[in-house]
């Protein structure tokens, strides 16, 4: 990490404003792949130089399947991005990963279809592949879980990513299928996400709420009722989590 990091922060649902940093600046960019989902604010938090982008814009509107996920990548790097940390609010499969947990995810499995997945499709850039072994950037996974442990806030230091299509929720069915491939978590925005940060070389991690027990892993309906209380309570923490990697990375 450089010793001057410019952290952007990519918000999800449930994190369409970040409250904390001092804004200096609003962002309305054009990419040469077009607009990212947003404007991206500039400031100060903590003593690092901060970038926010709500990943589905503000107000919440634009669904994960149409997100422009390569305008928004590049509109971060053009701002000089250093890291990425992204938040996600997801479904718990796994039974550790209950309603109100936060987890930093160690690896992911990709089930979307039909994104806009690359910068290299000999069109943009020329072909090249990247090595996506380990997705996440496991030096800013442990700014995270260090910073958790310093405030004390409990969060699961794994977790496999399973990617979704959406915006449909998932069928008890799918949800299975994806237990038994190795998912702990469900999400619709976790990929192609991850992979474009890789291949333009800037670190990421996420930060993942969990939001409701996956299809089949309670005895009823998923609400937005249900979901809503357990957003506006989570993401406090996580924005808790954030402030105090922050520190440490100044640090």
């Amino acid at each position: 990490m450089s010793s001057q990091p410019v952290v952007a922060i990519i918000g999800g649902t449930g994190l369409t404003q970040l409250e904390g940093p001092q804004i200096a600046a609003a962002h309305h960019l054009e990419t040469p792949l077009g607009k990212p989902s947003g404007v991206v604010e500039a400031g100060d938090w903590n003593g690092c130089q901060v970038l926010f982008l709500a990943r589905h814009g503000h107000p919440h509107a634009v669904p994960p399947h149409k997100i422009n996920y390569r305008a928004n990548l590049l509109a971060l790097q053009e701002l000089g991005a250093t890291a990425i940390i992204a938040v996600n609010a997801v479904g718990g499969i796994h039974a550790d990963m209950g309603a109100g947990k936060i987890s930093v995810p160690h690896q992911l499995i990709d089930y979307t279809w039909g994104r806009e997945s690359t910068f290299f499709d000999g069109e943009f850039r020329p072909l090249d592949h990247i090595d996506l072994t380990r997705p996440y950037d496991e030096t800013l996974r442990q700014h995270l879980l260090a910073a958790a442990a310093r405030i004390g806030q409990p969060v699961l230091d794994y977790g496999v990513y399973g990617a979704t299509q959406g915006p449909r929720l998932e069928t008890v069915a799918e949800i299975n299928r994806m237990e038994r491939d190795g998912c702990d978590l469900v999400g619709m925005t976790g990929m192609p996400e991850a992979a474009l940060a890789r291949e333009l070389a800037i670190p990421y991690a996420s930060l993942c709420l969990v939001v409701n027990p996956a299809a089949g892993r309670s005895d009823g309906e998923i609400t937005m009722d249900d979901i809503r209380t357990v957003l506006a309570d989570g993401m406090q923490r996580v924005r808790d989590i954030v402030a105090a990697t922050l520190a440490g990375m100044k640090a």
